[in-house]
């Protein structure tokens, strides 16, 4: 079932770098096995902030409603053969033009929001990302766990190890993150400053035998070597943090000597973001996680730009960022 009522929409374009404009285009329609979702709205992720600046291998302009894949809102239209979804159901979607006021999605690529969740956002692909990352690092009871930068992402992970058993070291360079951090679980707070200052109050912290697992979350070389330093022998070191600009550099014989496990966090497989996402709405539904109070920074579709200028130059309170429609 289509809906032919509509005929427009508003949607947000990229044509170059650092230049969005707001068209009217055609409103999507659902194709076979496919739904369309009215858009409340959609989270902005850092890595929109390559093509906004600009890369050798980026090609403009994008699709209208192009970056935008954190989005959630109402079913209001089904494509041919779809079942067990009504036109109506609120849901998280992984689509991937959702800077708009629609967006079509696989009728497989969306997760059903309960009725606990009613009137608040819904970021799924990010939400889904924390939980696939926690699974991943094998966090349990009793351990020491360090997590290196406390952003959106950062904050997430604290509360899910805290409420694991964990003892939590937030190590990040803003004083508002960290506070933050505290107000999810964290146990020890160390501002992310001097690079040996850093590991001798972990060193300090842990009896001389550092973290037993280690969350890499900002995405640059210098997080990433100081988390391999501040990770125990035969620990875990979890990358998290979105390596996009460039190749890096580790310190193999230290990897070598200590013997570390070493987990790439991120996942391409679209069920396994699904599988975080439900996780995601399980927790959050339940009350075991409440990400409401990161979601600092709110806009309207035609503010895009300042939120994505924001999302990059991380304004003082900025956590995370949501537009809405």
């Amino acid at each position: 079932m289509t809906d032919t009522a509509i005929s427009t929409m508003r949607a947000a374009r990229l044509r170059g770098p650092g230049q969005i404009v707001m068209e009217e285009t055609s409103i999507p329609h659902p194709g076979a096995g496919e739904v369309r979702i009215r858009l409340e709205g959609c989270g902005v992720c850092a890595s929109n902030l390559t093509p906004w600046a600009g890369a050798e291998w980026m090609q403009y302009p994008l699709e209208p409603g192009g970056m935008g894949h954190e989005g959630w809102g109402l079913v209001d239209a089904l494509g041919e053969g779809v079942s067990g979804v009504r036109v109506g159901d609120r849901v998280a979607a992984l689509s991937y033009k959702s800077y708009a006021e629609y967006d079509v999605a696989a009728a497989d690529a969306i997760v059903p929001l309960p009725a606990a969740l009613d009137g608040q956002p819904f970021p799924g692909e990010p939400l889904g990302c924390a939980m696939n990352i926690f699974r991943r690092s094998g966090i349990s009871a009793g351990q020491t766990v360090a997590i290196v930068g406390i952003g959106f992402l950062g904050a997430l992970l604290t509360r899910l190890a805290a409420d694991a058993g964990a003892r939590v070291i937030a190590i990040s360079r803003r004083p508002f993150s960290l506070d933050v951090a505290k107000e999810m679980g964290a146990h020890e707070l160390i501002p992310m400053d001097d690079h040996w200052r850093i590991i001798e109050r972990v060193k300090e912290l842990t009896g001389g035998v550092f973290a037993d697992r280690v969350i890499e979350a900002v995405g640059k070389q210098w997080p990433l070597d100081l988390a391999a330093e501040i990770t125990k022998e035969r620990g875990r070191l979890i990358v998290a943090g979105y390596h996009q600009d460039g190749p890096r550099q580790v310190n193999m014989q230290l990897w070598n000597w200590r013997g570390l496990d070493v987990i790439n966090a991120h996942e391409r497989d679209p069920q396994v973001y699904l599988d975080g996402i439900r996780a995601a709405v399980d927790a959050v539904a339940s009350g075991r996680l409440d990400p409401s109070p990161l979601y600092t920074h709110r806009y309207s579709l035609d503010e895009l730009a300042r939120a994505l200028d924001d999302t990059r130059d991380r304004p003082d309170g900025f956590l995370k960022a949501l537009v809405r429609m």
